[in-house]
Order: C-alpha cells, then structure tokens, then sequence
C-alpha cells in the first residue's frame, strides 16, 4: 500500500509502542471516537497482533485502512486510519 498523505494532514496520533493486545485497539476507539468523520489516525505499535487487529476493527465498524506498513525499527507497525463520515 502507498499513501501521498501528508504528515500534516493527520489530525490524531497515537503511541502504543510498548503496549499489547487489547490496549492499542482499545485506544484506536478511544481516539475515533473523539475523532470527527473523515479525520486520520495515525498509530504507532510494536505488538504483531495489530497487523490482524487493526484491519479487522477498520473492516467491521466501516472506516478506512488507509495505509499499513512495517517499519525497521524494533519492529515497529504503522498505520493510518480515516473514520468514517457521520
């Protein structure tokens, strides 16, 4: 997946390096909820279960995955979510 998202266009980032399942979805809901439809998410995580997690959330309750990668570091997940418009 490629993205020409902007870092300046993400309205939310979210850090959950460090944390395991179910923290970083927990959190990812947290934030869409605060979050105004068509608003990104960026999220930072280092648990592999994200990579399963985050695409089901997205799938199930109709926002968008808009980018997934792999970083070098650690590893470390990146993600960038849009929520889904009212």
């Amino acid at each position: 997946m490629t993205t020409s998202i902007s870092y300046t266009t993400i309205q939310h980032h979210l850090d959950t390096q460090g944390l395991i399942c179910p923290e970083p979805v927990m959190m990812l809901h947290k934030t869409i909820r605060q979050a105004d439809g068509g608003e990104l998410i960026e999220i930072l995580a280092t648990d592999p279960a994200t990579t399963r997690d985050i695409p089901n959330f997205c799938r199930h309750l109709g926002h968008t995955l808009v980018h997934q990668e792999t970083l070098n570091e650690a590893p470390t997940y990146r993600y960038l979510v849009k929520k889904k418009s009212a």
